[in-house]
């Protein structure tokens, strides 16, 4: 594999077909994105069985990711889109209330009224309209216009610095939830996660289904920001999600906490997602911008795990050229070296350690090669956290949701191997593998480490063999 840096595709209208699957898997998608905010069971689950047909096709292993909604805060029902001009009043009340004022419409969260002050601001359709919160009753708020525009139905609303006491889990995550374990999901997303109780309730919900999903934490507010280090650690993958993360903070300091998190996220070990509005333009427009290219190049620069499409490949008008875009931009800047976080990280305990032993010797050695030997995948997640340099760096592993679950870390590629009685033969049936492959050639120096135990192959030991 030439490129290191992931990507997920989010399906939609636009890519639902089996064969547009196909074909972006082999222009370089690396996993499918499910958003659960938009997605009807059906065609979820439809959506799933097909991107497991096609990877099976081609003898790869490409993941399946479930976003759940979350405790979003959106507007009722119109009848048409309400035309607001700056010093207008708006009203926002519960679904039990009766309108107040003209241009009234309900939220979806009884629990508003309680939880802001009059002064704060409401931000409506993703930054689209900005509104200041003037008087505040028991069951509605209303807000001046700051800024013109149309207000329409089920329009999510923000309030930046403000603590909402919202579930982590909605009864629509938690149905969805079910969905997504019923199609054995390799990840699921957690929407406004705001502290690691919310990651463990997650957690606790997939274990109660008996799902093996990994959580990707969503990092979209002022509060997750707080929480950072204590998500990390209870998460296994983290989101800089920016869409809403940008409109909770200061735009100008959206890139600082952007590189602030990959950075954390390396040191304590865990997997990032970059995420919203890469390549914005090419919804409908079939090249890039400039500034979408040095986007792009900046996460890539960076070294997260992956990069993620929504609307782009979702509903774009030009998913196959998006893909191709990210794909060029990411290797590019692979060739011109990264920014190092990789040799921050916190070793802990003896498997990172000996990851690390393995990393540097593969590193030292002209045209080496890293295999890892991991039952569960934590040990190539944390060779992968380390960045080696080597172009190529292969896990084994029996189990094939652990090979799908590998999808997501950089510069690994995963091939589904039974582990023989013997160390010397397993390694012996990969160097096979490789050599078909045509990934190795004879004397190929291999770095081999591996925390499973055998009778001459102890936990957390490395090996150099040559193929």
């Amino acid at each position: 594999m030439s490129r290191k840096t992931k990507l997920i595709c989010t399906l939609g209208p636009a890519t639902e077909a089996e064969e547009t699957i196909g074909r972006l898997i082999d222009l370089g998608a690396n996993v499918f994105r499910l958003n659960m905010s938009h997605a009807k069971h059906e065609w979820a689950r439809e959506m799933a069985a097909r991107v497991r047909r096609q990877s099976d096709q081609r003898g790869l292993h490409i993941p399946v990711l479930f976003d759940l909604t979350g405790p979003s805060i959106r507007t009722g029902d119109l009848p048409e889109p309400i035309d607001l001009k700056e010093g207008d009043s708006v009203e926002f009340r519960k679904s039990s209330a009766e309108p107040g004022i003209p241009y009234s419409t309900t939220v979806n969260y009884d629990g508003l009224m309680a939880d802001v002050s009059e002064g704060n601001t409401l931000v409506v359709d993703n930054g689209t309209m900005l509104m200041l919160i003037t008087t505040k009753k028991d069951d509605r708020i209303v807000c001046e216009v700051k800024t013109p525009g149309k207000l329409g139905s089920r329009r999510h609303i923000n309030l930046p610095g403000t603590r909402l006491n919202l579930p982590a889990l909605t009864e629509k995550d938690r149905i969805d939830l079910a969905l997504a374990i019923e199609c054995k999901a390799d990840y699921v997303a957690g929407s406004f996660v705001r502290d690691a109780a919310h990651v463990r309730e997650l957690r606790d919900a997939i274990e109660a289904l008996e799902g093996s999903a990994q959580i990707i934490a969503k990092v979209e507010d002022q509060e997750a920001i707080r929480n950072i280090d204590a998500i990390i650690l209870a998460a296994d993958v983290i989101m800089v999600a920016r869409g809403d993360l940008g409109i909770e903070v200061e735009f100008e300091e959206l890139p600082i906490l952007q590189r602030r998190i990959v950075r954390r996220c390396h040191e304590l070990g865990k997997r990032v997602i970059v995420a919203t509005q890469l390549l914005e333009s090419m919804i409908v427009n079939p090249t890039p911008t400039r500034a979408e290219v040095t986007d792009v190049m900046n996460a890539a620069y960076e070294e997260a795990d992956s990069l993620m499409l929504s609307g782009e490949t979702s509903v774009g008008r030009y998913p196959d050229r998006c893909v191709e875009a990210i794909v060029r931009i990411a290797m590019r800047i692979e060739r011109s070296g990264g920014l190092g976080f990789g040799q921050q990280v916190l070793l802990r305990d003896e498997r990172q350690k000996a990851a690390k032993a393995a990393v540097t010797l593969a590193d030292s050695l002209p045209d080496a090669r890293l295999l890892v030997l991991t039952r569960r995948g934590v040990l190539a997640n944390q060779a992968a956290m380390l960045r080696p340099k080597t172009s190529g760096f292969y896990a084994f592993t029996p189990n094939e949701g652990v090979c799908r679950q590998l999808g997501l870390s950089r510069g690994v590629q995963a091939f589904k191997l039974p582990f023989a009685a013997t160390i010397e033969e397993t390694i012996q049936r990969a160097t096979e593998m490789l050599r078909e492959q045509q990934l190795v050639r004879p004397g190929t120096p291999l770095v081999i480490v591996s925390d499973i135990l055998s009778d001459h192959f102890a936990a957390n030991s490395i090996l150099l063999h040559h193929a």
